[in-house]
């Protein structure tokens, strides 16, 4: 680097930096793994450290934070920010689009559809293209100056891209928080025994407005444009449509989401709004509704404004996901392997789209930390399909007769005594196959689909079997008779012959299928499988100590633990006996030279639905052929097979430049060693 013009280097880095930050942020496209963009940017800051006479404010090295400021001064806007009236139904849409169509003698209008956005709502001056001076929404006519922590988001370019920008213009747009970026903060801060924030709004929110911005820079914030305020032109024309504009925005570097929309009419609204709602749990932000703008800047002018709210646009809300009911009490419910899972029950609320009467409180360390206690007010979330959760309690409403919740010494179902293992959150019953509760759900996980997988076998039925004591643990399945079942309500003589084919068919398995069968404790799929692949016999597994359970790939201490006392329990051996006298069996797995397969070494991870094989089927192919299948992705990931609706992960490989199969891609990867 000696012989390199500083000046030169430096210029070749902050356009490497800024072309990367415009690829990421604007054009969803990483084209380089964060090691790579993070040695460019350690090299600009060597060069700045030693030539700080090169350094300037639009360097990409200025996002870190500056010094704390005391407090935040008040910026006026140039043009108010204004706010939106909503709507929360097909007909409130009818009549604004009614209201719009009298209002400007129009019809059949272009509207532009865009997510509402759960964050904090700023505005962004750039003067010649520099970003200059960032404010909150404030009251919408005075905000506060957050410039310093806006130009640590890397998403805000410090400077318009282009030469063909407006002189002086204002931006405006919504500063959130991704669920990655909230999950992380949330996880950190529980870890330290600190408070969790409640939702990505609010850590948004908080995290914008630190007065030291070297916190705001350690939040993982971004922005989204969704208009624009005052704005001062000289040759440059902006696009007289909504749409138009902020594709012009995009165009500067600045982040538009990709959901923008242009739609026709109210169908297509309304489509759009429907369609987003149904994919809302998949995007990797937090929104709350959809916002319609007429997309003409001519017919918003002509509609004009009432108030704080302009005419020619309305935000289309969501059903609510957080509510405020009663905590009426609060029941424990006993899972499969023994854990002990609070359950609240609530005062039924409308929330997220369902009536909610039933909320998780997760654990005893959960309990503790929210400071509920029954007969409190609480705030219930419940986002798409996720289990509805307690958010917080309203300690200022909390009545006089409130109880703490008081966690059980033993098993609400059997009367077992209950441990808690040192590092862990969840409490058990260790009554094991004679606690009823797990007996069940034992018999579920092993006739689920990617056990058994015996067809005709449903939750339902298992507890109706369990209840009328025909069946104590999985080996009794096999002794089932038709006589039996046809005593048992609803249950037919076709449909009893079903069940006892499925059962005879089941019994041909892999001897993986029938350790994940078990239900042993953290031994999942793919565990079961190296487990098999590794010893070949199940006698081989029982005989394994601790030491020699650590020598098989995804088996740490505490998996193995876990295998060798389950193993060790003759409630466990007894059931395994049984299961092979009834006649489960599996083909022998041919000892094989490990050195000569294809794949040893690798290390691949699935993710997405695969429709063909299917990710179970595929795991197995690929392990067969010496591959370890790992459950998430990193820099030592060989290979990422991605089906549809792939998510983070698939985000993630591409970051680090893991290379990738889609499933005709592994098919014909497959089909070579056939």
């Amino acid at each position: 680097m000696s012989t390199v013009n500083p000046r030169q280097r430096l210029d070749v880095l902050c356009q490497l930096l800024n072309d990367y930050n415009h690829q990421y942020y604007v054009l969803d496209n990483p084209t380089v793994p964060d090691v790579e963009y993070d040695r460019l940017m350690r090299e600009l800051q060597s060069i700045e450290h030693d030539n700080p006479e090169l350094k300037v404010a639009t360097s990409p090295s200025q996002r870190v934070g500056g010094e704390a400021l005391a407090s935040f001064s008040q910026i006026t806007h140039l043009k108010p920010m204004l706010s939106l009236d909503n709507a929360f139904s097909d007909d409130e849409m009818q009549n604004f689009v009614r209201r719009l169509e009298e209002r400007t003698g129009r019809s059949n209008d272009v509207f532009c559809c865009e997510p509402k956005l759960d964050g904090l709502a700023v505005s962004l001056l750039y003067v010649d293209g520099v970003l200059t001076r960032a404010a909150t929404r404030g009251d919408g006519l005075v905000g506060e100056d957050i410039t310093q922590n806006v130009k640590t988001i890397k998403a805000i370019p410090l400077q318009l891209r282009g030469d063909d920008f407006p002189q002086r213009i204002e931006i405006r747009g919504e500063v959130f928080m991704p669920f990655a970026a909230f999950n992380g903060i949330n996880e950190r801060a529980i870890a330290h025994g600190e408070k969790a924030f409640a939702n990505p709004r609010n850590a948004a929110a908080g995290s914008l407005r630190q007065l030291d911005s070297k916190i705001t820079a350690s939040r993982g914030l971004s922005f989204y444009a969704y208009s624009t305020g005052v704005v001062e032109l000289e040759n440059t024309p902006m696009s007289d449509h909504h749409y138009g504009q902020l594709q012009q925005l995009k165009g500067w570097g600045v982040p538009v989401s990709p959901e923008v929309k242009q739609v026709k009419n109210l169908a297509d609204m309304i489509a759009y709004y429907q369609d987003i709602l149904n994919r809302r749990s998949e995007l990797a932000y937090e929104i709350d509704g959809v916002v319609n703008k007429l997309d003409s800047i001519q017919g918003q002018d002509k509609a004009g404004f009432v108030a704080k709210a302009p005419r020619w646009a309305i935000a289309y809300k969501f059903p609510a996901q957080e509510e405020m009911t009663t905590l009426l009490d609060v029941d424990f419910q006993v899972g499969r392997t023994g854990s002990i899972t609070p359950v609240a029950r609530l005062e039924p609320v409308f929330v997220g789209g369902v009536t909610v009467s039933n909320a998780t409180l997760h654990n005893k360390d959960e309990i503790e930390r929210l400071g509920v206690k029954i007969g409190d007010k609480v705030i219930i979330r419940r986002a798409g399909d996720v289990i509805p959760q307690i958010v917080s309690a309203v300690v200022a409403q909390r009545p006089n007769d409130t109880r703490d919740i008081e966690f059980p010494s033993t098993c609400p179902e059997c009367d077992s005594a209950i441990e808690r293992l040192e590092g862990e959150a969840v409490a058990r019953c260790i009554g094991g196959l004679v606690c009823g509760a797990q007996r069940k759900e034992a018999i579920k996980h092993f006739s689920s689909r990617k056990a058994f997988d015996i067809d005709g076998l449903g939750d339902k039925l298992v507890e109706q079997l369990v209840d009328e004591d025909m069946i104590n643990t999985p080996s009794d399945l096999f002794s089932l008779t038709q006589e039996h079942l046809l005593t048992l309500e609803r249950m037919g003589e076709k449909k009893a012959q079903k069940l006892l084919s499925a059962l005879e068919a089941s019994k041909s398995t892999t001897l993986a299928k029938f350790i994940y069968s078990l239900g042993i404790r953290e031994v999942g799929e793919a565990t079961a499988s190296n487990l098999a692949q590794f010893f070949k016999t199940l006698d081989k597994i029982k005989a394994a100590s601790v030491s020699r359970l650590t020598d098989v790939d995804d088996v740490g201490e505490i998996v193995a633990k876990h295998l060798y006392y389950f193993l060790k329990q003759p409630h466990n051996l007894a059931v395994i006996n049984s299961l092979i006298e009834a006649g489960i069996h599996w083909s022998v797995i041919e000892e094989k030279d490990a050195s000569a397969l294809p794949l040893v070494g690798q290390t691949w991870v699935i993710t997405g639905t695969l429709h063909t094989m299917g990710r179970s089927e595929a795991k197995e192919k690929i392990s067969a052929l010496g591959a370890k299948v790992a459950g998430s992705v990193s820099a030592k990931t060989t290979m990422l097979v991605a089906g549809e609706k792939a998510g983070s992960k698939l985000t993630k490989a591409t970051e680090l430049g893991v290379k990738t199969l889609d499933e005709d891609g592994l098919i014909s990867f497959l089909a070579q060693f056939e």
